[in-house]
């Protein structure tokens, strides 16, 4: 990948489309991670209005350390961009406190988290005419479907959905994101214990996206060991989770079945 050249195409696709729908720029849910913090600073490219909004929900100190740090490091080298905290601890809490018990599990209750933060984001995008700009990468958002329904997959546009997770950091690299970020292992933000993607996953992202360009040459036969494991890894969750790739279906009437209009 020519690394320079793509972070100009994805700045000028991010301004242009953001010219063409009227808004005034972009909100970016800013995690600590490696994802988020590429795609706010190519929105601070644009040079359009950024908001990056932190919103703790129990989150471990060391991931909002590092989402604390990407905000300082923008805004001093970006005029245009603007950050704001919305600690939703208090307001998860208490939606935790009206699903009865049974109901919760760490899975349930970190797809809560997730949706919580859509629905900030998009308050404040609705109010100042910003964009909500997705933080996935390709093989979160189309090969293992590592996200939120309706949650971190709630967004108006994703930048940075076409890369892979090592083509992800190399732009982190090239932009001079901060380096606590660039060595963090990858995580969603959605756990208080600070587990990492990799812990949820069982492989890391280097693993995945040879797992993803293996399966679509449908080699499944040919590997053993290690190589298997993280095949059939990506294979059950890419089944799995079809249905966030997908688009929604919807039940189509037959003709027959509908009154007739002349």
């Amino acid at each position: 990948m020519k690394t320079a050249e793509s972070i100009t195409y994805i700045a000028n696709w991010l301004k242009d489309y953001s010219d063409n729908s009227n808004t005034k720029g972009f909100v970016v849910g800013i995690s600590g991670g490696i994802d988020s913090a590429v795609t706010s600073t190519l929105c601070a490219l644009t040079g359009k209005e950024v908001l990056c909004l932190l919103m703790p929900i129990h989150q471990h100190q060391l991931e909002f350390d590092r989402s604390k740090e990407h905000a300082d490091w923008l805004t001093s080298t970006f005029p245009n961009v603007e950050v704001c905290t919305a600690n939703l601890s208090d307001t998860f809490d208490c939606i935790s406190k009206q699903i009865p018990a049974d109901l919760q599990s760490d899975l349930t209750m970190a797809n809560a988290r997730a949706r919580l933060r859509m629905t900030s984001l998009y308050t404040y995008a609705g109010a100042k005419s910003l964009l909500v700009a997705g933080t996935g990468n390709k093989v979160e958002d189309f090969g293992v479907g590592f996200f939120t329904k309706y949650g971190d997959g709630g967004v108006d546009l994703s930048p940075i959905a076409d890369l892979m997770k090592s083509e992800v950091f190399a732009i982190a690299k090239e932009m001079g994101i901060v380096n606590s970020i660039q060595n963090a292992a990858p995580t969603d933000g959605l756990w208080a214990d600070g587990r990492s993607d990799e812990d949820q996953l069982g492989a890391t992202y280097n693993e995945l996206e040879w797992a993803m360009k293996a399966y679509a040459k449908d080699t499944e036969n040919i590997y053993t060991d290690r190589k298997k494991e993280v095949f059939d890894i990506f294979s059950r969750l890419h089944k799995a989770n079809r249905h966030k790739m997908d688009a929604i279906p919807v039940c189509k009437i037959p003709s027959s079945l509908k009154p007739s209009f002349s």
